[in-house]
C-alpha cells in the first residue's frame, strides 16, 4: 500500500482519472465515513436516474460539513442539480468521482462552478513509490497500482485494455464501430508521443479523418489521454502546427499496442520514457495545484525540445533521451530554444538513463532518478 501525494481535501472536489488508478482507494482511506453511492453498480445507478430527487431526500437529514461520495457520477449526470441544492442549502461536502467527462460535457450537467474544484488523480509517481521504483520496470508496466504490485502485470494490463474497450466503449455507446475504433486504438498507441497526423491515421485506420477526431475526443474524455500542442513563440513565422498525443501510462501505452508481452525494443524506448516523464511532471503541476501548461517546440527545421513548461519565472525545457551516454548534439534544441529567449529566464535540463549527473555548455544533464527526485522537491518546476 502506497500513501498518495493528493492532499485531502477541505472542500468539495470533482475528482477525475482514469479506471484504476486507485481514486476508490483514496476514497475510502480518505473518507472513512462518508455516505457512499457507487453508480457503477447499475441498480443503484439506475435507481437515481429514475428519480434524482431521492439524493435529495436521501441526504437532507445529514449534518451541515457531512461528507458524500458519489463514485462515477458520470453515469448519471442529473444527480449535480441534487448536488448543487444539498451544498447550497445544507452544507453538505461531496467528492464526485469519475473515470470519464463525455457525458458530462455532451449533457450540459451542472458542473458546481465555485462551489467544487476540479482535481485530477494519476497513476503511482516515483515520489510515491519510494525505493521501490524501478526505472525499467515502470516503462514497460506502467504504475498503474495492480500493474505494480500485483503478481501478474501482463494480465492486468491485457484486461485492463479489453475493460476498457468493452465498459468505457461499448456500455457507454461512445462509438458504433468498436471494430474500427479497435484499430485506430492500436495504432495510436504505436504513434504514443509523436507528432499527429490525423490524416496520416486515418488511411491506415481506414477511417474518415473526421472519425479520427471523433476517436482522439473519446480517449481525451475517457482520460486515456491528453494532447501536447506545441510552443509558439511570437516572433516565429514557421513552426511545427501538429500537436503530440500522449496516453496516461506507459503499461497501457504498450497493452493497447500490442506490444506488452514483448521486451521494450530501442524505437520504442525513446516514446516511452517520454510519457513517463511527462506524466510525472502532469501530476507534480496536479498535485501541486499549479496552473503551468506543459508544451513542446519544434521549429520548421525539425530542431525540437521535448518538454517546455513556461513557469511564473521564466522557462524550463527539457530534452529527454533513452541512452546511457549523453551526446553533445542532444542539446541542440536547447540552445536553439534559449536563442530564441531570454536565456537568464530558462533553465535547460538534459534527462538521460546514464548515472552521472554533468553539466554540458549550461545544460545540466541528470539522470532519470534525480531528475525525478529533484522534481518532486519542487526544484525543477
Amino acid at each position: 500500500m502506497y500513501s498518495r501525494l493528493l492532499k485531502t481535501p477541505s472542500e468539495s472536489v470533482l475528482l477525475f482519472g482514469p479506471r484504476g488508478v486507485g481514486k476508490s482507494t483514496w476514497i475510502r482511506e480518505r473518507f472513512p465515513d462518508a455516505v457512499v453511492y457507487d453508480l457503477l453498480n447499475s441498480r443503484e445507478a439506475l435507481r437515481l436516474e429514475r428519480d434524482p430527487h431521492l439524493l435529495f431526500d436521501e441526504l437532507k437529514t445529514f449534518p451541515s460539513g457531512h461528507w458524500v461520495v458519489l463514485d462515477e457520477v458520470q453515469r448519471v449526470p442529473t444527480l449535480l442539480n441534487e448536488v448543487h441544492s444539498l451544498m447550497e442549502n445544507y452544507g453538505l461536502r461531496f467528492v464526485l468521482c469519475g473515470s470519464s467527462t463525455r457525458k458530462l460535457k455532451r449533457s450540459g450537467a451542472n458542473l458546481l462552478a465555485g462551489r467544487a474544484k476540479m482535481v485530477h488523480f494519476f497513476p503511482l509517481v516515483s515520489a510515491e513509490m519510494g525505493a521501490d521504483f524501478d526505472l525499467r520496470l515502470a516503462i514497460t508496466q506502467g504504475t498503474l497500482p495492480l500493474s505494480v504490485t500485483g503478481t501478474d502485470f501482463l494480465g492486468f494490463l491485457t484486461t485492463y485494455a479489453e475493460v476498457y474497450l468493452n465498459e468505457e466503449i461499448r456500455a457507454e455507446a461512445l462509438t458504433r464501430n468498436v471494430g474500427a475504433f479497435s484499430r485506430f486504438l492500436e495504432i495510436a498507441a504505436r504513434q504514443n508521443g509523436q507528432v499527429t497526423n490525423l490524416s496520416n491515421i486515418s488511411r491506415e485506420a481506414g477511417v474518415s479523418r473526421s472519425t479520427v477526431q471523433n476517436y482522439f475526443d473519446i480517449l481525451v474524455d475517457t482520460l486515456i489521454g491528453y494532447w501536447v500542442v506545441p510552443w509558439k513563440l511570437k516572433q516565429a513565422t514557421k513552426q511545427v502546427v501538429h500537436p503530440k498525443f500522449y496516453l496516461f501510462d506507459t503499461g497501457v501505452a504498450r497493452a493497447l499496442s500490442g506490444r506488452a508481452p514483448y521486451p521494450s525494443t530501442q524505437e520504442e524506448a525513446g516514446a516511452l520514457l517520454e510519457t513517463l516523464i511527462f506524466n510525472e511532471v502532469r501530476a507534480f503541476i496536479a498535485y501541486n495545484q499549479l496552473r503551468y501548461p506543459v508544451h513542446f517546440w519544434r521549429n520548421h527545421e525539425g530542431t525540437e525540445v521535448d518538454l517546455l513548461c513556461e513557469t511564473g519565472v521564466g522557462f524550463v525545457a527539457i530534452e529527454i533521451k533513452a541512452t546511457d551516454a549523453w551526446q553533445k548534439r542532444y542539446s541542440r534544441g536547447l540552445h536553439r530554444f534559449r536563442s530564441e529567449v531570454n536565456p537568464r529566464s530558462c533553465r535547460t535540463y538534459g534527462v538521460y538513463q546514464g548515472e552521472r549527473r554533468a553539466l554540458v555548455d549550461d545544460v545540466l544533464i541528470l539522470p532519470v532518478s534525480e531528475f525525478l527526485t529533484l522534481l518532486w522537491r519542487g526544484e525543477v518546476i
